[in-house]
């Protein structure tokens, strides 16, 4: 007895979609066996009921509607992966390949280097189209010949092709007979791209093959990441089963491995370096060691595989630096770099060590890079420069003031004759400018010194510096009969800055603006609270800056030079140079306003806590 329609269609609905459902929850793999199983019962109960009661149970449908469904599941979760993976790969293709758009400006690069290297009369790259023709797609002469018949051209031309033709049966370099002409295949991932024809002048020389097979091997990752970019795969369902989508994906798979290639020699030039670097992946495992952090840990290439980031730092343990792992941690916490001098006393050496984190724009953080230098030779250097700066200091100093001193005796001696009396008067102000030279020297010095000492910071008010530098020069204003005044602005937030060096910045501003400033003028420090910084300002109503001078006074050794004057004998120059230093080295800016005959406005801002 056959059952009603309705009920056979149920039925079969029914072990479709619960087919459907198990494959959708229990993946293909698991879902077999039970569907197997459902199938084993559905046959037994089948059986029974035709046997004992009569009754059709439409087992034939019902285990096709169940394998279809399942089936029909199992390809839409193989489309959806499929889709998943094309824009995964598709979307990395792009992003990674930033230099997709200047693939042809390679090309031509490519055959400019041709040129430049070989004695080249042309040459030609041949594209494969979707055919495998071959078609010309970039070309360079290195001059033309007009000469030539037409038909030698063509006759030219088909030579060339059938050698190409013979370079990619063979996927290998091939030369004609004369020598003068050479067809490289262009293959990348194992995929055929083109061919690369070189028309020389001279017979080519097979020393030149590796040179040349390399410059094909650039010019095929080039040509066929252009073509894999040229179009989207798409997003439609059938690309799961469509050879055009595949062959697509497979283009865009080259592109990404033709970036790993090119992106891959930035970390073989690590070996080439004569410092030591190591790279580590963030759970310390060690990606490139190169040969110059081998030699310095004293340690082969097998020793060093075994050796992790920690493992590698503890090598470098002494005194200062004897908690690698809080150096580490304090790089992943902050992302600043960690930096370090470290000294052996045993083999009186100095190294410089510097952690520092890798990140990818799109990935974060993705490793450490552990950079050491030797710098023994440097600081001997630094040793010889202090032992010079303590010579001039102590040994020419004494004998400099003696020949000033009694040169000034001298000159003012009136029972000298006239001439002696001048010359002596010589004497007395080339020592001056002598000693005014050396202290121009030692200033640097103190300065450079100053620019390598670590900052010390804490919490500063910057209007409590500028009332201790204006209390500091009240005197030297009053001497000049200028008007010194502290102008506040309100309650101002703490700055984190080392107090020495930005009161000496402050001093420095403030002694400039009265020593260019003309009596009977006023000479305003204030502070002032912006957005996200405080701002210290020092104003006077002095000479000026020209507009050609405010960019370049902050520059070491410049003075301005006014009209009609020299330049200041008694400045140094490296006043606004320090000031500029120390306030870059705090994050902040510095700025000037002036006009001549009006005056001028210094200021500078540091971020506030």
């Amino acid at each position: 007895m056959a059952p009603p329609r309705w009920v056979g269609l149920m039925c079969i609905l029914a072990a479709s979609f619960g087919a459907g459902f198990a494959v959708e929850r229990l993946g293909g793999r698991r879902a077999l066996g039970l569907i197997c199983g459902a199938l084993l019962i559905l046959c037994g109960l089948s059986f029974g009921a035709s046997a004992l009661l009569g009754i059709d149970t439409v087992f034939a449908p019902c285990a096709l509607g169940l394998w279809l469904g399942a089936a029909a599941v199992q390809v839409r979760r193989l489309g959806e992966i499929d889709a998943a993976l094309t824009r995964a790969v598709e979307t990395r293709a792009f992003e990674v390949d930033r230099l997709a758009s200047k693939a042809g400006e390679r090309v031509d690069a490519a055959l400019r280097l041709l040129d430049s290297i070989f004695d080249l009369e042309e040459a030609i790259i041949f594209q494969l189209d979707r055919g495998g023709l071959l078609q010309p797609a970039a070309r360079h002469r290195a001059a033309e010949n007009g000469s030539a018949a037409e038909l030698d051209r063509l006759r030219e031309w088909r030579e060339g092709v059938a050698l190409c033709e013979r370079a990619l049966r063979a996927r290998a370099l091939q030369v004609n007979p004369s020598g003068r002409k050479v067809a490289v295949p262009l293959i990348h991932e194992a995929q055929e791209v083109g061919a690369l024809l070189v028309h020389l002048n001279e017979p080519f020389a097979q020393t030149d093959r590796g040179l040349l097979d390399s410059i094909a091997a650039q010019i095929a990752r080039s040509f066929q990441r252009q073509r894999a970019l040229e179009k989207s795969v798409g997003r439609k369902f059938p690309a799961l089963i469509s050879t055009r989508a595949a062959r697509k994906r497979l283009e865009l798979f080259g592109v990404v491995s033709g970036q790993l290639i090119e992106r891959g020699f930035a970390a073989n030039a690590l070996t080439q370096t004569s410092d030591a670097y190591a790279i580590a992946y963030l759970d310390g495992t060690l990606a490139i060691v190169n040969r110059a952090m081998e030699i310095l840990v004293e340690a082969e290439a097998e020793e060093m595989r075994a050796l992790d980031l920690f493992s590698l730092l503890d090598r470098f343990r002494t005194g200062v630096f004897d908690e690698p792992a809080i150096a580490v941690r304090r790089v992943l916490q902050t992302g600043e770099p960690y930096e370090r001098e470290l000294y052996y006393a045993e083999r009186d050496r100095t190294l410089a060590l510097r952690i520092s984190l890798i990140v990818e724009p799109s990935a974060g953080p993705v490793g450490f890079l552990l950079a050491v230098r030797d710098i023994t030779r440097l600081k001997e250097y630094e040793q010889l420069r202090s032992d010079m700066v303590s010579l001039m200091s102590h040994e020419l100093r004494t004998p400099i003031t003696s020949i000033n001193g009694f040169a000034e005796l001298l000159a003012m001696d009136e029972n000298l004759p006239a001439d002696a009396r001048e010359f002596a008067t010589i004497i007395h102000q080339e020592s001056q400018r002598l000693s005014r030279m050396i202290d121009t020297f030692l200033r640097l010095t103190r300065l450079e010194a100053a620019d390598r000492q670590e900052m010390r910071q804490v919490p500063l008010r910057l209007d409590e510096v500028v009332r201790e530098t204006v209390s500091n020069f009240q005197a030297a204003a009053k001497k000049k009969r200028i008007r010194l005044i502290e102008k506040t602005n309100g309650k101002i937030p703490p700055v984190a800055a080392d107090r020495g060096l930005i009161m000496r910045a402050v001093a420095n501003l403030v002694d400039n603006a009265i020593r260019y400033s003309p009596e009977k003028t006023t000479v305003t420090v204030s502070t002032e609270l912006e957005a996200d910084a405080v701002r210290v300002i020092v104003e006077d109503q002095g000479y000026g800056i020209p507009p050609e001078a405010r960019d370049r006074v902050w520059e070491k050794f410049y003075r301005v030079a006014r009209d009609g004057q020299e330049k200041d004998e008694e400045s140094t120059g490296l006043g606004l140079a320090f000031v500029r230093e120390v306030v870059e080295r705090h994050k902040g800016q510095v700025s000037l306003e002036s006009e001549v005959g009006r005056g001028s406005k210094f200021s500078f801002t540091l971020p506030r806590l």
